[in-house]
């Protein structure tokens, strides 16, 4: 009899994360719904006003579904979530799917354009920082990112409103693309929240990159590719880099992750209209339905590129993928 075939490690690996994904990412939505149900103040007398008598708000807690159990009414959430239904805006009537998509691929795109200048930016100056470790070069690229990870992001934000838009006029202070905007307005109106956003993450990824690399150049390889004359910059790109990959994918993905789940303050900063912005002007209004879609959106997007960090992470490693 021939021996059942075992599944690859890799793929092994992957069925186990995304388990454990779906698992989170059902209990994030547990708590987004309790957090939110249990917020003070009625949702229905706030609607109404209150000037309203006390049938009218009874009524409109029964057409809202306040009236029925809280298991009840999660279940009743999570079922129309799973069919793409995340129930209607209290605030004007719409769908919430309606919503989310005008909203989402504004922050994909503000995401994707610092993620663009902040991920090789970041592995190219941890790179050459390693490379010249000690150097006036490395000294002074670790003092940069040191500054900009103790600042908040407001406070980037209002620094490069105050310098690039107000002093000197070169980009509008309001990131508001207005409706269908060419790329190019889309670029030089996103560029002050993105470099915002370029400017916090930039600095994390490039001190990962520099300490993974730097501890892998004490490896014995290395000495012998000295010993052989392997040029500096070879060494780094073609043996160091390789063996450090797993911990740079880590954070690149963290920092990615971060770019969509964390622009809420940048996006309310420059007015820009995206996820964050919708999700705060949603809780100013007490519009609980898109609250609860936007901060699962969120958990969605940030458990999904954690998954794939992982994977990446395991996949760059023989060690990880095939251990003893």
């Amino acid at each position: 009899m021939t021996e059942p075939r075992k599944r690859h490690p890799l793929g092994r690996m992957i069925v186990q994360r995304l388990a454990i994904g779906v698992f989170t990412l059902f209990i994030i939505s547990v708590l987004v719904f309790l957090a939110v149900s249990l917020l003070p103040g009625d949702i229905a007398q706030q609607i109404l006003g209150q000037s309203a008598t006390p049938e009218t708000v009874a009524a409109m807690r029964r057409d809202l579904g306040l009236d029925q159990p809280l298991i009840t009414r999660y279940f009743h959430w999570i079922g129309g979530v799973l069919q793409g239904d995340f129930g209607k805006s209290l605030a004007n009537g719409r769908p919430v799917a309606d919503l989310l998509a005008t909203r989402l691929p504004n922050t994909l795109f503000l995401a994707a354009y610092a993620a663009v200048i902040a991920v090789p930016l970041s592995v190219l100056l941890g790179l050459l920082s390693a490379m010249w470790r000690g150097s006036w070069f490395d000294r002074g690229v670790n003092t940069l990112s040191l500054t900009a990870i103790s600042f908040p992001e407001f406070f980037i934000a209002y620094i490069l409103m105050y310098w690039l838009s107000v002093q000197w006029g070169w980009f509008p202070s309001m990131a508001d693309p207005g409706s269908n905007p060419s790329l190019m307005d889309l670029v030089q109106k996103a560029f002050l929240p993105a470099m915002t956003l370029v400017l916090v993450v930039s600095a994390h990824m490039l001190r990962m990159t520099r300490a993974a690399v730097v501890n892998v150049l004490g490896a014995p390889y290395i000495a012998m590719a000295r010993l052989k004359g392997v040029s500096k910059w070879r060494i780094i790109t073609r043996h160091a880099l390789p063996n450090a990959l797993a911990p740079i994918i880590n954070v690149i993905a963290l920092n990615v992750a971060w770019l969509i789940t964390g622009v809420v303050i940048v996006e309310v900063v420059f007015v820009y209209p995206g996820l964050g912005q919708l999700m705060v002007d949603s809780v100013t209004n007490r519009d609980m339905p898109v609250v609860q879609a936007c901060a699962l959106i969120f958990a969605a997007v940030y458990i999904c590129i954690n998954i794939l960090a992982d994977v990446l992470a395991i996949a760059t490693n023989p060690r990880l993928l095939h251990p003893r």
